[in-house]
């Protein structure tokens, strides 16, 4: 297995060639004006923006030539941070950013992701944690963890959902302490429920969680009333996620956007909730200045908040990260622009 060095470099789905030749990277690389901050008391310096894997494994649509590619390409340009979980492609995110941390000359930070043992990952669980997360459950998964990512330590390990009722737990306390102890990881991260980050704040206090994950954008600002300002009080690295919210902030959708049932947003953006979304997308159209684009606004929206480590977004293709990096480069949106986009956060039916 690899050992991993912490010391970090500051450095539409239309089918396409993802092979990048070297003059096209270029320019990407004197360009890209790639931030780096420190991911809280992880220590690890990590890209503002970060490369997610959802949708790499297993994902309809999904090559995993192309994710090859890009994510090596990815790395080439200046991300280094991979956020994975078992659960995408059961453990083959995970095989796709061992093959990266093997064949890339970069030291790059990878994270992944315990799954539940009930398998119930957007809402949390009225089960007790020992039902949820037993150490035997934990370790095992942590070393299959281990064993694709072809590390010695893991250096990001997070528990895909969490309650804050298992805070108390002195299993969860022996766990997470066993887990740094014996080297099986360098830092542990939660992965907090949508539009509930607040669920997670007395974890945070116990001194266990090095890292926290949350989905923040335009329509979902909860994290910005009580997590990110008890993160920053405690030294606690912001993982923001779904900043184009599931694609409704993409530019891509419309009313009559209709998703099979075998995807999880045919559910989220049901033609009633997806209506009431739409209506929300227009009138951020109507404020959106001129030459920008809405996914740049609102990956900028993101990527603008001071307390926001690094900002996660799917890139599976070649194209999505060009424009994302071009997008990234052009820095945080102005303060009378983010200033009005504090009034178009909303409340989401569930």
């Amino acid at each position: 297995m690899a050992t991993i060095s912490y010391i970090q470099s500051p450095e539409t789905e239309a089918p396409m060639h993802v092979n990048m030749h070297a003059s096209e990277l270029a320019p990407l690389q004197r360009k890209r004006g790639m931030e780096y901050r420190t991911l809280g008391r992880t220590g690890f310096r990590v890209s503002r923006l970060g490369h997610g894997l959802w949708g790499m494994s297993g994902w309809f649509g999904s090559s995993e030539h192309e994710s090859i590619a890009t994510l090596s390409q990815s790395a080439a340009t200046g991300c280094n941070f991979f956020d994975s979980a078992w659960a995408y492609g059961e453990g083959n995110s995970d095989m796709l950013l061992g093959n990266l941390i093997q064949t890339t000359e970069r030291n790059i930070v990878v994270a992944s992701k315990i799954p539940p043992l009930n398998r119930r990952f957007e809402l949390c669980s009225q089960m007790p944690y020992t039902n949820v997360y037993p150490a035997e459950h934990v370790f095992a998964y942590a070393e299959r963890i281990r064993a694709m990512l072809r590390v010695d330590t893991i250096p990001l390990l997070q528990f895909h959902v969490w309650d804050d009722r298992w805070a108390v737990s002195k299993e969860f306390a022996r766990t997470v302490e066993k887990l740094k102890h014996d080297g099986i990881i360098h830092s542990f991260g939660l992965s907090l429920c949508r539009r509930q980050p607040a669920n997670g704040i007395k974890a945070l206090k116990t001194g266990l969680v090095d890292c926290v994950q949350a989905v923040y954008n335009i329509f979902d600002q909860h994290a910005e009333d009580e997590l990110f300002p008890a993160c920053e009080a405690m030294g606690i690295g912001v993982i923001a996620r779904v900043a184009l919210d599931e694609g409704s902030l993409g530019g891509q959708m419309t009313r009559e956007t209709r998703f099979p049932a075998y995807d999880w947003r045919s559910g989220y953006f049901s033609p009633e909730k997806l209506a009431a979304t739409m209506d929300h997308v227009d009138r951020l159209n109507e404020i959106l200045p001129a030459g920008m684009t809405l996914p740049e606004m609102a990956l900028r929206f993101a990527l603008s908040n001071k307390q926001v480590h690094t900002v996660i977004i799917g890139m599976r293709r070649h194209e999505h990260l060009r424009a994302n990096l071009t997008n990234a480069a052009r820095g945080p949106l102005n303060a009378n622009l983010l200033d009005e986009l504090k009034g178009h956060r909303w409340e989401r039916s569930s």
